[in-house]
């Protein structure tokens, strides 16, 4: 058990990350998502020896530029606070976590920063081939970045490939393929940089959409939404594909957080899938009557979460309480194993400090055994707290993030084919209605994309480490005022360079690209 929990501190510096990574993740969707369709563009310039698609190609970049400079600052700071405000939990895994990070920084950052600076100023002093090699390669680098980061974060959400030195109280790793291949690793990577590609498609479509209604860069704006609205269906097909196999590995590694996503208190056989729900109060869903509103779709949970429309899902009930029948622990019952492998740990450390070496052997052995990792080290991060309810999830926030987030992702694919079917008839410009709303489906996107953070990181609480280290074990030891004071300066430097980004933006989107000339 911790003594003397600072719940303060807890709470602000969960904040202030949360705060960072959302800032964060304004930025990096785009970047993902544009330079594939920058470097495609490009590809036609080169193919073709049109002057308007380098023309094309330069706008995209200009405003690609403007937002990776402020998505590289947020990274940065992110990274930070896992050294100050993180750090038992860098401690405690910081030879896993940091293996990915490191990766990341020398290989694919360094790639990207080299490139990327090609990409930018080697117009006219390299060849159009070279300068092409380059863009691609920019947008390779951006998306390894993504990889290695999604690995670390894939890792928290299911560790693998690692096991517990009992010497160093930290964990090792023992197998770096199973990290870097992990099923979690890989949906969630192919998830996240398709998702990015959505929003970046749509990003194009919208701009392109208000040179349309004031009819300038014409042939600019139509050649844009081709390709972005081409660009855009395929990826929110994947996106819909990625979610699929997303929510199969959340089933399997992650069973409280399906639940809360869904709204489901109480497991049942053929599972039906909320499509729109609105939940009633806590008390009420505590006492069983969860929904005020739904319309559910039967038997589609089970299906999506284990191919059987008739498989048993799990509810939030059955994982606080326990469910013998399907071979359910009580949150109780992993507290109480979760103390053993805790204690074990206190026992090794006074036997090894007394100097009894027999001892220390006998519990170091205990630790390496198979059958003690699976039925009490698995549980070590519940022996943290004895409240029951710390160890679920937001319900409420997760529930409807998760909604919001489906309910959009297949608005942009319906989206995506009217504009495709439009721009192929011809009549892309006489459609004023889309036209007028394909800018304001811009914000959409991102509220898209924040939904799905928030359901993947706000559903997996309490842990940094899924079923290994809770929040409040991996948090640093230091004044709760300190972190108050940081995510105040934070909070208004974020906001200060978000609106300069967009106001940079928007003025870059007037001015158009360089040397136009009204309609083309």
């Amino acid at each position: 058990m911790i003594q003397s929990i600072d719940w303060s501190l807890v709470d602000w510096s969960r904040a202030q990350f949360a705060l960072t990574a959302m800032y964060h993740w304004l930025f990096v969707p785009l970047t993902l998502g544009i330079t594939w369709m920058i470097a495609m563009m490009e590809t036609i310039y080169v193919k073709t020896g049109d002057p308007e698609w380098k023309k094309i190609t330069q706008f995209w970049m200009k405003l690609f530029g403007i937002n990776f400079a402020i998505g590289v600052a947020t990274g940065i700071i992110m990274e930070f606070e896992f050294g100050t405000n993180w750090s038992n939990y860098s401690w405690f895994v910081g030879d896993i976590f940091g293996a990915p990070l490191a990766i990341e920084g020398i290989m694919a950052f360094f790639m990207e920063s080299t490139f990327i600076a090609i990409m930018f100023f080697g117009w006219n002093k390299v060849s159009k081939k070279f300068h092409l090699a380059a863009t691609w390669l920019t947008a390779l680098g951006a998306n390894l970045s993504a990889l290695w980061i999604l690995v670390a974060n894939a890792w928290m959400q299911n560790p693998t490939g690692t096991t517990f030195n009992p010497e160093t109280a930290r964990n090792e790793m023992t197998n770096f393929w199973d990290v870097l291949f992990s099923p979690v690793a890989i949906n969630k990577f192919l998830h996240t940089i398709t998702s990015g590609m959505v929003l970046a498609a749509i990003f194009v479509i919208g701009i392109s959409a208000w040179f349309l209604l004031k009819k300038r860069e014409v042939r600019l704006a139509l050649r844009s939404i081709t390709v972005a609205a081409v660009f855009g269906l395929l990826a929110s097909v994947h996106v819909a594909l990625t979610g699929d196999g997303s929510a199969k590995q959340i089933a399997k590694v992650q069973p409280l957080k399906l639940a809360a996503m869904e709204g489901l208190y109480q497991g049942t056989d053929e599972a039906g899938l909320v499509a729109i729900g609105i939940l009633n109060s806590k008390e009420k869903r505590e006492a069983g009557d969860v929904f005020a509103f739904k319309i559910e779709m039967p038997k589609l949970l089970s299906w999506m979460a284990y191919g059987d429309p008739k498989s048993f899902v799990a509810g939030i009930n059955d994982y606080k309480n326990g469910n013998p029948e399907q071979g359910i622990l009580s949150t109780p019952e992993k507290i109480q194993r979760g103390k053993v492998a805790r204690d074990a740990l206190a026992q090794y450390k006074n036997a090894r400090a007394a100097g009894d070496v027999a001892r220390t052997d006998s519990i170091k052995t205990l630790f390496q055994d198979a059958a003690f990792k699976e039925s009490y080290f698995r549980y070590f991060g519940y022996g943290f707290m004895d409240d029951v309810n710390y160890y679920l999830p937001n319900v409420p926030l997760t529930f409807y993030s998760f909604h919001i987030m489906v309910i959009l992702g297949f608005g942009f694919m319906v989206f995506f084919a009217l504009i495709l079917f439009f721009t192929a008839r011809g009549e892309m410009q006489d459609r004023k209605f889309w036209l007028r709303l394909a800018p304001w489906i811009i914000p959409m996107a991102y509220i898209a994309s924040q939904s799905g953070w928030i359901v993947a990181e706000l559903g997996r609480q309490p842990w940094t480490i899924q079923d290994l280290l809770p929040t409040v074990a991996a948090v640093s030891k230091i004044d709760a005022g300190a972190v108050m004071v940081t995510f105040a300066l934070f909070a208004v430097t974020f906001t200060v360079l978000a609106i300069a980004e967009v106001s940079i933006m928007l003025k870059a989107i007037k001015n158009g690209p360089k040397n136009h000339g009204g309609t083309k």
